[in-house]
């Protein structure tokens, strides 16, 4: 009758056999399956196989013969132990005496049995298998503890952070080499002492150890001890580590006095900045002029909290209202101070003179050499007269101003007259010809923030779309058009920052 092919849910079992007996490695392997497993095993009998099958084969399980012709357990176990394997060594003989096993036992033998009795072996075969597999398991883990720690060591070593290892009672066991940096003490210095030792005089007792063992364990700010007894700003974070049967705390450390000291320096300029500001928005108009049979209106919104960007309305000597949109190159405060320079030399040379070319030439002299050449104004000056309605109009290097009548059809582009103030001392800037007003027409003038305003794929606003907004609300007030075209042309670049300033100036003609 053929033998019962194995089961193949019984677990396998690998054993290498040392035995001289063909017939008792038999018996051996029919003791094992009968104890449930399904077995795979050889028989050697010499060393050289012996040692062959430890170098090349995966087994499970070494049971071997004590006295064999030409070798031994004890040999065995020699070869075994300088193999390096984990398996358990049981030896099964005919006969051996008590202090013989003891020895072999204290030699590297798991157990040891006679042949005589079989229903110790699979008892005995289970039990170091448990084993083998907890000692295996142990090994894995006290490697992957050392990978881990190893791993973790070499992360803090290169931190820029000081890292702190504290056991369960405050006790620092471990510094990396920035601690040195932020406390001025060498590592080995501060190990074995507790967190209260880096603390200030002023801080409590216990302050950092209780931050620790807080359950939210928030980050947190603090003073420092350094080594020469002055302070140091630090932000402070813990976290709980497992190392082994070991449980620590974790101190990441980073100084922040510089980080202070950059925060301090931003309020200051905030500061300045808001100065600035106040001052600069005391030279916008209070208010649009009453000019009879005009709507006029102006705004003015920075990319910082200072802007280049000015508008103004100047009072001339024949009765005309000059209508002025000024743009320093950049922004911020540099170019808000030369505004404000250029605003002081246009409303003086306007009380003197009407014509807006003469006005722009004469500015130009007074701020030629203040500006020197690097920095420079564009200005548009356009002069309403109220009773004639005529329009004058010259351009420092400015963009263009458009005329549109009632339909949205652009009367007149007015281009730029002469180069930007302060280019060049000595100029004469010209005029674009004169025109008269009619009712419904529209005077825009603005910067080039607006038409220049980007979108994150590189699309600008354009003039045009400004010139339809104008067309789209044929009736709508000049303040509120002024702010709506701003307001389009912050929402067509988002989410963008704003990058430069918009200005923009409508005159409505009644």
């Amino acid at each position: 009758m053929a033998p019962n092919p194995p089961n193949p849910d019984r677990p396998l079992l690998r054993a290498l056999i040392v035995e001289d007996s063909e017939f008792d490695a038999l018996i051996l392997v029919n003791h094992l399956r009968q104890g449930g497993w399904r077995v795979e095993s050889k028989r050697v009998a010499t060393a050289e196989a012996f040692s062959q099958e430890l170098q090349i084969g995966n087994w499970d399980l070494v049971l071997c013969d004590h006295f064999m012709p030409g070798f031994s357990a004890p040999q065995a176990l020699v070869l075994y132990k300088q193999s390096g394997q984990d398996m358990p060594f049981i030896i099964v003989s005919g006969g051996i005496e008590e202090g013989v096993a003891i020895e072999a036992m204290k030699s590297g033998a798991h157990d040891f049995m006679t042949k005589g009795s079989p229903g110790r072996l699979v008892p005995a075969i289970q039990r170091e298998l448990r084993e083998a597999a907890v000692r295996a398991a142990r090994r894995l883990a006290e490697t992957s503890l050392r990978e881990s720690e190893l791993r973790y060591r070499s992360v803090w070593e290169n931190s820029t952070d000081g890292v702190l290892l504290i056991d369960l009672e405050g006790v620092i066991r471990f510094g990396n080499p920035a601690v040195k940096t932020i406390f001025g003490w060498e590592a080995e210095q501060i190990c074995g002492k507790t967190l209260d030792f880096l603390q200030t005089a002023t801080t409590a007792p216990g302050t950092w150890k209780a931050a620790a063992e807080a359950e939210d364990r928030r980050v947190f700010e603090s003073l420092a001890r350094r080594s020469d007894e002055s302070e140091v700003e630090v932000e402070i974070g813990f976290t709980r580590m497992r190392m082994g049967q070991q449980q620590w705390l974790v101190a990441f450390i980073r100084d922040i006095s510089q980080r202070r000291r950059h925060e301090a320096e931003i309020r200051k300029t905030r500061q300045e900045f808001a100065a600035a500001r106040e001052i600069q928005s005391r030279l916008f108009p209070k208010s649009s002029p009453h000019v009879p049979g005009f709507d006029i209106a102006g705004v003015s919104h920075a990319a910082e909290a200072t802007g280049g960007d000015s508008f103004d309305y100047l009072p001339l000597p024949d009765g005309s209202w000059g209508i002025l949109v000024a743009d320093v190159a950049g922004h911020g405060m540099g170019p808000a101070l030369l505004m404000a320079e250029t605003r002081f030399c246009l409303r003086m040379t306007a009380r003197l003179v009407f014509s807006p070319a003469e006005i722009l030439t004469q500015a130009n002299r007074l701020l030629a050499e203040d500006l020197g050449g690097d920095n420079y104004v564009t200005v548009s000056l356009a002069t309403i007269h109220p009773e004639s309605r005529t329009l004058r109009h010259s351009s420092a290097g400015h963009p263009a101003t458009w005329v549109l009548d009632a339909t949205g059809q652009i009367r007149a582009s007015l281009r730029r007259t002469g180069k930007p103030l302060g280019r060049q001392g000595i100029v004469a800037y010209g005029e674009n010809p004169a025109m008269i007003l009619e009712s419904g027409d529209t005077l825009l003038q603005l910067t080039d923030g607006i038409d220049e305003a980007m979108r994150a794929d590189g699309s600008l606003f354009t003039v045009e779309r400004v010139l339809d907004l104008i067309r789209s609300h044929p009736t709508m007030p000049a303040a509120d058009l002024a702010e709506l075209i701003c307001r389009e042309a912050r929402a067509f670049t988002q989410p963008e920052p704003q990058t430069d300033d918009f200005t923009v100036v409508i005159v409505r003609v009644l």
